[in-house]
């Protein structure tokens, strides 16, 4: 299930990207616009985007000016969307209960239906992400009233906070958060801190589909489709949404685990993280302040665990890569937004297309005929293809660093 065992073909392959923000949304670039995201998700090797934050007034009124392609998808430039959203709902059931949900929806109808319905619950003015005191069970089964076609799925399965399996969100089962509405389930979002093998370890996701999103706050490649699921055809919300519910994905994009802002416990301003068996040894405290570490993703996956990944039938393949930006930087020793790493960038955007491309298909030897002074950066890129750039973890909000190791070159 490694990156090796893809078809180094690009054929009958669509890179979607369904979770990400406008903005809207805190936190986000204000320069988050439709002609951005469709700029630079041609550029990243996207295929598909959501539209992001379909609850905010604001971005609806934007939406609502893409062309309608009457069968679920919507276009601007011919670049195709469909529409989403996530929420976030916060409420207490015997103890503090928290959890961010992806939304997928058909018709700006339907999304009409959706933001009527939770104006009699709260605002949804003041954010692309709004926070409401809706259990997990009243809000799926209200939005199956709606429409059959409503998509949710539990955004960053396990991020600390607001993930569904996180250290912090008061859940432990997706049975637990959802009851009887779990039914309506048929797909959790890895989130950046873990991979689908993580997944694969727990016996409740056996049959359910295993997708990945970027939940980007802004445009940039190295944040757009930085995670992404395969899918193998786009032509309607309907064939989207079965491929989802039936687990007919190809695959996924994933970054390295590690890379994610969770995937180790810590604490952020006392500058300390440490591996699940360092945190069991220190039973949970941080040795700086003497306060409780949040716990990571890896820390939640160990304790959740009750089956060998052999167990899931339903695994699919995936690819385990840095954004381009990152191995530019690593290679160069510069800013991932550098001047240096932008010329770089471009160079290579120009000769191969696009980014998926770079990471994905070029094959050494037009990579070396067209960059033959680069080949530190070549060797980093096919070491990336094969998953084998370290990376040290990331912890409480810190993305985890690539670093370059003394090995021998694949070049």
């Amino acid at each position: 299930m490694n990156n090796s065992e893809f078809s180094v073909s690009a054929k009958d392959k669509t890179f979607v990207d369904l979770h990400i923000h406008s903005k809207y949304s805190r936190a986000c670039s204000k320069n988050l616009d439709f002609e951005n995201l469709v700029k630079w998700a041609r550029i990243k090797g996207l295929g598909l985007l959501g539209t992001g934050d379909f609850t905010h007034p604001l971005w609806l009124g934007e939406i609502e000016k893409l062309r309608d392609g009457g069968n679920g998808i919507y276009y601007w430039n011919d670049f195709p969307f469909i529409l989403s959203g996530e929420i976030s709902l916060i409420y207490t059931k015997e103890k503090g209960r928290r959890i961010h949900l992806v939304l997928l929806a058909p018709s700006i109808e339907v999304v009409k239906k959706i933001n009527a319905w939770l104006d009699t619950k709260g605002r949804r003015d003041y954010d692309g992400r709004p926070i409401f005191g809706i259990s997990c069970e009243e809000f799926v089964k209200k939005m199956k009233e709606i429409s059959e076609d409503i998509e949710i799925i539990p955004g960053h399965a396990w991020t600390p906070y607001f993930g569904v399996f996180g250290s912090e969100s008061g859940f432990n089962s997706l049975k637990e958060a959802f009851n009887d509405e779990e039914k309506n389930i048929h797909a959790i979002e890895t989130g950046m801190s873990s991979s689908p093998e993580m997944n694969w370890r727990l016996a409740q996701l056996n049959n359910k589909a295993i997708v990945s999103f970027s939940d980007s706050h802004s445009f940039w490649p190295w944040r757009l489709g930085r995670e992404a699921t395969i899918l193998s055809n786009i032509k309607s919300y309907k064939e989207i949404i079965e491929q989802i519910r039936e687990n007919t994905i190809l695959g996924t994009v994933e970054t390295d685990p590690a890379y994610g802002k969770y995937h180790y416990d810590g604490h952020r301003l006392c500058r300390f993280s440490s591996s699940p068996a360092e945190t069991k040894k220190l039973n949970g405290i941080c040795p700086v302040c003497g306060k409780k570490l949040t716990i990571g993703v890896e820390n939640r996956v160990e304790e959740l665990t009750d089956q060998n990944i052999e167990k899931n039938a339903n695994r699919k393949q995936f690819y385990k890569i840095l954004p381009l930006h990152e191995i530019i930087a690593l290679a160069k020793s510069s800013g991932i937004a550098s001047k240096k790493n932008w010329a770089v960038y471009n160079s290579f955007i120009e000769k191969f297309g696009n980014e998926f491309n770079i990471l994905l298909y070029a094959s050494k030897e037009d990579l070396l005929k067209s960059f033959s002074n680069e080949t530190t950066l070549i060797d980093l890129i096919l070491k990336n293809r094969n998953g084998k750039i370290k990376v040290n973890p990331g912890y409480d909000g810190e993305y985890g660093q690539p670093v370059i190791e003394e090995q021998k070159k694949l070049i």
